[in-house]
Order: structure tokens, then C-alpha cells, then sequence
């Protein structure tokens, strides 16, 4: 989230996981980055600004300032205090505390976002430009539907693809080893369970972005605004036997959605290549007319979008771009004996198969192109353990080929991530291909 905020990668603006400490809404977020988003420089521009949601996980807390903080670049606020909730929660409303409780018809937060972003495009300046922003916690867990979702979707389950609950080799990532693999029925009913309850909970989002674009139609503003739809992160349901989570550098926890519509973009076009969530905040501000600043990392994909080229022909040029995580453990990890120190996300409802670590820390370099599609993870707090995986011929990364690697090339991706992990900017961020000399 931090990243699409502000255009950068994690290691520019420092908010590396979800603690007050790990800058997470902290105080050196606050000082410095939260001034810096494509909110400010929008509002700079003359545009009206409006968030409701998410925002970010230590948003409104005591140690964050509290509610009463409102985040520079926004006009209109309605932030979520804390993490993802559907009932239950409290809203920060331009500063003010709001509590909502259970009650489905007053208090169910997606459908509150839609009724405050409905309020403000009713309510909003007329003479002035507008961006909305709507972070719905849907589908995060605790995956709870609205009522009259809680029954549809009741024979699907979680896509069992060729690396669904699959015992994991050496070559692997210890983490993905520990616990029990593969896993049990038991545990796969509740992986399927947890797969519907989030498509139920979309269905939600899907009514509310359907009122949007009506409340647009419906006051003549739909074909002047562009609609872009994304996801902050990938989820894995079963995948290399792992239950329900996020953080690992696989396909299937960093791949997320993208759509976009609005004027000058040809109706069912699709744009193959690579595309970042650093590149939004870029995105974003070039769609508006103004300058992108040379210090965000990403790339404005409006000159990608906007061509009247054939969808076979809308590809990026080559591109070589850097993943990476910060892993997270706890000393004691309550209700799970073990393993105890430095674990994170052990549930006990998977017989606390744990899902993070502080030495699950990596960086990957990405490298993709028509020829080319790649990736090379470093794990320098596990003694320099290292991944490749192919992706044109192994697309679910089943097999670890490091090990077939040249010595010589090995190293040269090795010295090429770290300068990746020390770029500032787009002028050293950018890569279409790795350099020939390192």
C-alpha cells in the first residue's frame, strides 16, 4: 500500500511491514513519505480529493496519532482505524472517531464505503476535478459476506492448480517446509470454505462499484473519468502447501489484478507485459496533466494504455524490475508451542503451520520480456539461500533450477539485485534489460 501511495519501492520509503516500528503509518512515514504521495500532488494540481477504507494497517492508532491525523493530499476522509474489519470497527470521519457496531444494515464497512463515496460525488465541488479512492478490506480475511451473499458460490473451490497442496522438496524455501505437508482434507475443506467466503465478499464490492459507475452515468461524468481497479497483494489458497496468506515471492501472492476504462482506452484491449504497483501513483498523476516527480521508482503506463494499437500489440518493451519483503516473526506466537521465536502468522486452526519468519526476508529480480519471463530471489538472512525459477517453461514454479545456474551468471544477478535494492528514483530504478557490465 505504502508503495502505491507513493511510486516507490519498499526501500525508498521504509515502511517494510505492518508494526508502528516497521514505519507502518509511523512516525518516519508521517515525517516524510505520507507528504510525498500522488494525493498531495493532485490536490496541489486543483483537484478534490476523497479516500474511504483501508488505509494502512497502524492507521489511527494511539502510537499514530491517533484518529484525529489526517493524511496530507486528502479533502474527504473516511479511514478505517487499524486493520481490516466488516463489522465492528471504527472510522476515522475528517478526524472524528465513528464507531459502527454488527448491525448488517448500518454497519457493514463495504457498504458504508459505497455510501460515503455516493455522498461525495453527490456533495462534491463542481468546478474543480475529482479523485476517489475506494479501499475496501474485501476480500481480507475474516472473509465475512453480506447476508444475502452467504450461501452463492457454494460448489467452487480453491483452483487446484499443478502446485496445490504438494509436498515441498529441499530446493524449497524452508518455510514453505515446515508444518504439515501436504495438508490434510480436514485442512483443505477450510482452504475451500475460505476461497468461497472471499468471492461472497466481492460480490459486495462488485455492487458498490456498479452504484459508482451508475451515480457517474447518471450525472454525465462517466466518459471524463477514468476507473482503475487493482489489489494491494496476491493470496495463496493451498498453494505448496501453504493454508491462507500473502508473503511469499510466488506467482500467486504477487500477482494482482488491473483494469482500467475511461477515455481514450479501446473497450477490451489488453496489455501484455509488466506492470508494478509502484507504477500507479506515476499513472495516476500523468492521467491528470501533471509531472511526475523523478523520485518516484515507477513508470506512467498512460502511454501504454492510450495507444490505438491492436491488444496483440500493446506489450511493453523488455523490463527487469525488483521484488521484495521484510519477513515478520513474534517471539511467542500465543496458542501455537511450536515453533516459538521468530515465527509469524502460525495458526492454530492449521495445527500452527506457521506462514512468515524474520529470516523469510528477500529480493527477487524479475526479469520479463517476449523471450524472457524470470525470477531470482535472494534470501540473505538464510546463509545466501537463493531461487530461480523460469516461468515460460515451469509457470508455477515447481522446480528451484538454481542449482543449474552458471556460477558467472549466478553472481551477476546477485551484484545487478543489490544494486536494484539501492536505487532511488526512475532514473536508477528503470531497467529494460540487465546491464551487459555489472
Amino acid at each position: 500500500r505504502s508503495s502505491l501511495f507513493t511510486g516507490r519501492y519498499v526501500h525508498n520509503h521504509g515502511s517494510i511491514n505492518n508494526s508502528v516500528s516497521g514505519e507502518c503509518s509511523g512516525p518516519g512515514w508521517q515525517a516524510v513519505q505520507e507528504k510525498e504521495t500522488f494525493a498531495v500532488h493532485l490536490k496541489k494540481a486543483g483537484y478534490t480529493t476523497f479516500y474511504s477504507g483501508k488505509y494502512l494497517n497502524q492507521y489511527g492508532t494511539k502510537e499514530t496519532g491517533g484518529p484525529s491525523h489526517i493524511p496530507p493530499g486528502w479533502d474527504s476522509w473516511v479511514g478505517l482505524i487499524g486493520n481490516s474489519q466488516y463489522y465492528n470497527y471504527s472510522l476515522s470521519i475528517n478526524g472524528t472517531k465513528e464507531y459502527h457496531g454488527d448491525d448488517y444494515g448500518r454497519d457493514y464497512l463495504t457498504n458504508i464505503i459505497r455510501n460515503r463515496s455516493l455522498e461525495f460525488l453527490d456533495n462534491r465541488p463542481q468546478e474543480t476535478p475529482f479523485f476517489m479512492m475506494l479501499a475496501t478490506p474485501a476480500p481480507h480475511y475474516p472473509f465475512i459476506p453480506e447476508p444475502k451473499y452467504a450461501t452463492k458460490f457454494s460448489a467452487l473451490k480453491s483452483p487446484r492448480t499443478p502446485n496445490f497442496n504438494i509436498r515441498n522438496g529441499p530446493d524449497k524455501n524452508w518455510l514453505l517446509r515446515q508444518g504439515q505437508q501436504p495438508l490434510p482434507d480436514e485442512f483443505i475443506d477450510i482452504v475451500d470454505e475460505d476461497f468461497r467466503q472471499r468471492w461472497r465478499t466481492l460480490l459486495t464490492v462488485d455492487d458498490m462499484i456498479n452504484d459508482v459507475i451508475k451515480s457517474l452515468e447518471t450525472k454525465k461524468m462517466l466518459d471524463n473519468t477514468y476507473i482503475i481497479f487493482t489489489s494491494d497483494h496476491g493470496y495463496h489458497l493451498g498453494q505448496f502447501s501453504l493454508p491462507i496468506d500473502k508473503r511469499e515471492p510466488y506467482e500467486f501472492d504477487i500477482r494482482v489484478p488491473l483494469l482500467m476504462r475511461g477515455p481514450g482506452i479501446n473497450a477490451g484491449s489488453i496489455v501484455k507485459g509488466a506492470s508494478l504497483n509502484i507504477d500507479l501513483a506515476p499513472t495516476f498523476l500523468d492521467l491528470a496533466g501533471i509531472s511526475v516527480p523523478s523520485s518516484m521508482d515507477g513508470i506512467s503506463l498512460k502511454s501504454l494504455i492510450m495507444d490505438n494499437k491492436t491488444s496483440s500489440e500493446k506489450t511493453w518493451k523488455s523490463r527487469v524490475f525488483l521484488t521484495e519483503h521484510s519477513g515478520e516473526g513474534k517471539e511467542v506466537n500465543t496458542g501455537c508451542d511450536t515453533p516459538l521465536y521468530g515465527m509469524g502468522g502460525c495458526n492454530q486452526i492449521f495445527n500452527c503451520k506457521c506462514e512468515d519468519s524474520w529470516n523469510n526476508t528477500y529480493a527477487c529480480v524479475r526479469t520479463v520480456s517476449e523471450s524472457e519471463n524470470s525470477v531470482f530471489c535472494n534470501w540473505p538472512m538464510q546463509s545466501g539461500f537463493v531461487e530461480f525459477y523460469d516461468l515460460k517453461r515451469d509457470p508455477y514454479q515447481i522446480k528451484n533450477t538454481v542449482q543449474d545456474f552458471p556460477q558467472d551468471e549466478h553472481d551477476k544477478l546477485l551484484i545487478f539485485l543489490h544494486q536494484l535494492q539501492i536505487c532511488r528514483g526512475y532514473n536508477q530504478c528503470t531497467y529494460e534489460n540487465m546491464p551487459e557490465k555489472i
